[in-house]
């Protein structure tokens, strides 16, 4: 019967819960994929969930995070937000993941090629997608090595790229300021925060490790 991961959930670590998804993001990229028992751990995981891992990611079709860390129903707790953006919502769900049900590390990852990050670029303001830029407005701003404002739009691939990796601390920070639960489990080293861009050409997830708090 498949059981993964093979540590107990409840005393696992942040830093071993980080070692599962960077083995998983391995197997992926190397298209070695573990053989999943969706039977039986659909049946283990019917009355309960006890995810390892909550990730905040983009809703990019091409960014199915149980796929890209090669995992199995009930393992992460994702949340999906166009930009990986830290709405309050999307703060919430990840307060409810580690709070109540018991996740051990948070992943904002967003990833390369992101249309979220290219619309904050042209400064698109049309219908609710406005809202979600405000929120990657930040990282936009604090891009300061593209000066030249001809340089900095969508079709530029450095500037998106670097945008996008702001974003994601942006993001974190938000995350923070936003969060009195998560910032009291991360001095308690009951959770773990990182960041990462997942790259839609390799297939490999790219941790911010020295901005992480594990």
């Amino acid at each position: 019967m498949y059981k993964h991961p093979d540590l107990d959930r409840d005393s696992m670590t942040p830093k071993e819960a980080l070692k599962v998804l960077l083995e998983g993001n391995e197997r992926f990229v190397n298209n070695v994929k573990r053989q999943h028992d969706m039977l039986n751990v659909r049946d283990e995981i019917k009355d309960k969930q006890h995810p390892f891992a909550s990730v905040l990611g983009c809703s990019d079709s091409r960014t199915t995070v149980e796929l890209i860390f090669d995992q199995n129903l009930g393992d992460i707790f994702s949340v999906r937000l166009a930009g990986n953006i830290a709405s309050r919502k999307a703060i919430g769900s990840i307060e409810f993941s580690t709070a109540y049900l018991g996740s051990k590390i948070i992943v904002i990852m967003g990833h390369t090629n992101c249309g979220a990050i290219k619309a904050a670029c042209d400064h698109y303001q049309g219908g609710n997608i406005g809202e979600i830029i405000r929120l990657i407005d930040p990282a936009v701003e604090a891009e300061k090595t593209v000066l030249d404002p001809k340089d900095r739009h969508s079709k530029n691939e450095l500037f998106v790229e670097k945008v996008c990796f702001h974003n994601v601390q942006c993001q974190m920070e938000r995350m923070l300021r936003y969060s009195g639960i998560i910032k009291t489990q991360l001095k308690t080293k009951k959770v773990g925060l990182i960041g990462a861009v997942y790259n839609l050409t390799s297939g490999v997830v790219e941790f911010d490790v020295d901005n992480a708090q594990i």
